[in-house]
């Protein structure tokens, strides 16, 4: 049995504050956007996780998602979703990139795509504050990986696509438990239909950093480069922005070792 997904640990959340304004908001709470209408960070003690976990004994655990758990918000062992989400490994790409060139290869995680870790964390936090039903808007992966965590939990999941969203990216959300919804428009048009929900209390929005939960675990992406590193950064990341969650989440990472 894998300790990580087992065993309490303490955790060190604080709080959460605007990314903007810095504004403090409770932990332990269902938040969307701040006042602001900007992404909320949650903040962690880090003197407090410094003194109670060592490298050595982080090093020490099975090298999942999971071992960061000091780090991450997810305070109830009971709450931790999990289909299994490795570390990935680094591998090198000697013939086209140099000797000095490594590819993070994300595809080895649940439902194939580095989506699996926002959306773990993010569903893991909803199932922790009492979520019963979320709603997405998107155009391929995300939906998958929002749709595999929340059907493991019990979360009714709705998801909207744009209209030429590839038919393979809506067969996989809806066998994976969400009622996918086709929408004669544009991503855009999805996140709006998503966005009047949510206001009219039908559902929670998962949109991209409409909550603050995926950043974090994005972050095990940092977390994870700089234990394979030897806790030394790389000289340079190139990471596909996106949404820019990933982006953040290694940021924030990087700024809290």
């Amino acid at each position: 049995m894998n300790q990580n997904l087992t065993t309490d640990r303490q955790t060190f959340v604080t709080h959460l504050e605007c990314s903007i304004t810095g504004e403090r908001y409770e932990a332990d709470q269902l938040h969307g956007l701040s006042r602001a209408g900007r992404p909320l960070l949650v903040r962690y003690d880090l003197d407090a996780v410094r003194s109670a976990v060592s490298r050595d004994t982080i090093e020490a655990r099975p090298t999942d998602l999971w071992r960061w758990r000091e780090l991450l918000p997810v305070r109830h062992t009971s709450n931790i979703v999990s289909l299994g989400e490795i570390e990935t490994p680094l591998v090198p790409l000697t013939k086209s990139g140099g000797p000095n060139v490594l590819v993070k290869d994300e595809g080895r995680l649940p439902t194939g795509s580095f989506k699996a870790r926002g959306l773990v964390m993010a569903v893991a936090m909803a199932k922790e504050l009492g979520v019963t039903k979320i709603a997405m808007p998107t155009n391929g992966n995300a939906g998958a990986a929002l749709a595999a965590y929340a059907t493991r939990c019990g979360i009714e999941t709705i998801v909207f696509c744009p209209d030429d969203t590839p038919e393979i990216n809506v067969r996989e959300i809806a066998m994976q438990g969400a009622r996918v919804w086709r929408v004669n428009g544009l991503i855009d048009d999805c996140g709006a239909i998503v966005g009047k929900g949510a206001a009219e209390g039908r559902w929670f929005d998962f949109s991209t950093l409409k909550e603050p939960y995926r950043i974090e675990g994005k972050k095990t992406m940092g977390l994870e480069l700089a234990a394979q590193f030897g806790w030394k950064l790389p000289d340079a990341v190139f990471y596909p922005t996106g949404g820019g969650t990933g982006l953040i989440g290694m940021w924030k990472a990087f700024d809290e070792l």
